[in-house]
Order: C-alpha cells, then sequence, then structure tokens
C-alpha cells in the first residue's frame, strides 16, 4: 500500500507548513498608557494630583499638541513636554499693612486673595507669602488677618483663637432684612455630604454661635455686623443663609456678584509680651455703594 501526502492548492502555504518560509509575527502597536500616569514616571519631583492639575490649567502638550485631560491615552515614546507659567495669576493682589513688630504683621486682605496654597502647586499669589498664617479668611472675604513672623509666636495666637480669647467682628451686606433687629444664631454645623465644599445647619454638627446686629437696612439690603464666637468653614455665611438673608455675592449660598459682601471688620488679641490690641480695617466703599444704587 502506497501513502501519498495530500497535495495542497496553494503551494505558498506548503511550503508554511513545511518550515521552508517563516511568515512575518504581527506587528506590535506601541502601548497606551494614561497622560498622568506617564507623567508620573517621568516628572517624579512631582504627585500625581499635582500633574493632573498642570494639564488641566493647560501646561502639558504632547508631540507639540496641548492635551488638558488627565485620563488622555497617549503611546510610550511621546514627547511630552511641561511648561509652568513664571507670572502668577492675581499677581496684583497685594494684602495692605496695618501693623508690624519684630514678631507679628497685620494686613488688610484683599478680596480675591487665597489665604493658602492647594495641592503641592498653586498657580497664584497667597498671603501665606507674607508670614505664617494664623487664621484664615475665605478667598472672597476681605479684612484683617494676623500672621507671625516665628513658629512660635504662631502657636501663641492660634491658641487664643482655639481658646476663643481672639475676638473677631465682621460686617456684611446680606439680601433682605432679618426678623429681628439683633440675635444670637446657636445653629450647630455639619459638611454637606451631597456638596462636600459647603456645609449645612445639622442638629449632629459642630457648635456654632454668631451674634448678628442690623446696622441699617433699606428693605432689599442691609448692613449687618457679626460677631462669631466659634470659627467654623463658612459659619457667617451658612448662617445668614438659613435666616433666609444669603451674604450679597455669595455663589456658594446665594447669587454669585462682583464680590462676597463680607469683611473682616476688627480683630482683638493679645500680642507676645501681653499686650492686648485691636486692629482695624476700614470697611470697603462698595459695601455703602449698594445702598446708593437705583
Amino acid at each position: 500500500m502506497i501513502i501519498t501526502g495530500k497535495k495542497f492548492s496553494k503551494p505558498e502555504m506548503s511550503r508554511v507548513i513545511n518550515g521552508d518560509v517563516v511568515l512575518d509575527a504581527p506587528e506590535e502597536k506601541p502601548e497606551k498608557v494614561r497622560l498622568d500616569v506617564l507623567m508620573s514616571e517621568i516628572y517624579k519631583s512631582y504627585n500625581r494630583s499635582t500633574l493632573q492639575r498642570f494639564i488641566e490649567y493647560g501646561f502639558v502638550t504632547v508631540d507639540g499638541q496641548l492635551f488638558k485631560k488627565p485620563n488622555s491615552k497617549v503611546e510610550r515614546g511621546v514627547k511630552i513636554d511641561l511648561k509652568i507659567p513664571t507670572v502668577m495669576k492675581n499677581a496684583d493682589l497685594v494684602p495692605e499693612k496695618i501693623y508690624e513688630d519684630d514678631k507679628v504683621v497685620v494686613y488688610n486682605k484683599p478680596s480675591g486673595l487665597l489665604s493658602m496654597a492647594k495641592g503641592e502647586y498653586c498657580p497664584e499669589n497667597t498671603l501665606e507669602q507674607y508670614g505664617l498664617l494664623v487664621h484664615r479668611l475665605d478667598r472672597d472675604t476681605s479684612g484683617v488677618v494676623i500672621m507671625a513672623k516665628d513658629e512660635e509666636t504662631q502657636k501663641f495666637l492660634k491658641k487664643q483663637f482655639q481658646a476663643r480669647t481672639a475676638h473677631k467682628v465682621y460686617e456684611a451686606v446680606v439680601v433682605g432684612r432679618p426678623k429681628l433687629d439683633e440675635a444670637r444664631i446657636d445653629l450647630p454645623l455639619a459638611r454637606n455630604m451631597r456638596r462636600p465644599t459647603t456645609f449645612l445647619v445639622d442638629p449632629k454638627g459642630k457648635e456654632s454661635e454668631t451674634f448678628y446686629k442690623v446696622l441699617k437696612s433699606n428693605g432689599e439690603y442691609s448692613l449687618v455686623e457679626l460677631r462669631p464666637t466659634t470659627g467654623r468653614t463658612h459659619q457667617l455665611r451658612v448662617h445668614m443663609k438659613y435666616l433666609g438673608c444669603p451674604i450679597l455675592g455669595d455663589a456658594v449660598y446665594g447669587k454669585k456678584r462682583d464680590r462676597l459682601y463680607l469683611h473682616a471688620k476688627s480683630l482683638e488679641i493679645t500680642l507676645p509680651g501681653g499686650k492686648r490690641q485691636v486692629f482695624e480695617a476700614p470697611v470697603p466703599e462698595e459695601f455703602e455703594r449698594v445702598f446708593r444704587e437705583p
């Protein structure tokens, strides 16, 4: 019996099967990874969250093309350029000096100036460039802020805020008029878990106390004096919102305007050495201008 091999209709295939010809292996596609992940391998001096912000700010190009999404997929081997601007935003926002000695410096902070940098990199001017922070004001709040020149003084001043022996007085323009011309607000505050960057009145929250007094009103707006005895985040803003009179220009708890009409008018505190002193910053002219508007 004679056994014969199968004949192939395609000679070239038989040569491959017999090992005479080796087919080219399929070309491998370059690996693609997230842009922020690839940058974290290249720019190791920055953490990943900072690099994500750089991308979102528009500081990063890939092969000459601008990328603004950290999760963009790019191929390894591409040319990545990171160019961080040397000119800071809000460079023209400079705090006005009210008082200075060898231990402390007191400023009138302008509205719009951050108290402290957010994250590893901050693309704008901040208050902490002028000294050691003792307490903070919201970005859009203006007024008196005291800073220390050394860590020992910083601790000494901070203890007074923690012990509530440092007294602050604010003035604010609110929408409408409170039902009572003068009252004590005792409403605990907690973080709003639906909007974690905001706060709300919550029976299970932290103790929060504010005394207010209406200084003048035209019915549409009221100028009020606010004396907080606690220092919860957004305390004055949330308390006035709860009363149905949000602070004018509050983009978070009310409606946005040219600025937040909240001003830290005075601060009473004991300086190193034992001298008790009150520092004041005049209320901005725009607070009065509101009442002259037609």
